[in-house]
């Protein structure tokens, strides 16, 4: 299946702002960011067809995934 990914701030650098990822039909959210190569801790919202979502969500083809991560500061 695909899903559409868009990326925000750090997690750009290196990689793509929006792309279609091919990924196994059983994928769920935490499956995609191994294929990515992003740690779970450094996602602070993973969005999923524009709802909030927990890593365990499953994916379906076409989904919308969007991934912003911890943002620090004082």
């Amino acid at each position: 299946m695909e899903v559409e990914v868009s990326l925000f701030a750090t997690f750009q650098e290196g990689r793509f702002v929006r792309q279609r990822v091919s990924l196994p039909a059983e994928a769920t959210a935490a499956d995609l960011l191994r294929r990515l190569a992003i740690a779970p801790d450094d996602v602070g919202i993973l969005v999923i067809n524009r709802r909030d979502a927990p890593l365990n969500q499953s994916l379906s083809e076409g989904d919308r995934v969007t991934l912003i991560p911890v943002i620090g500061g004082g």
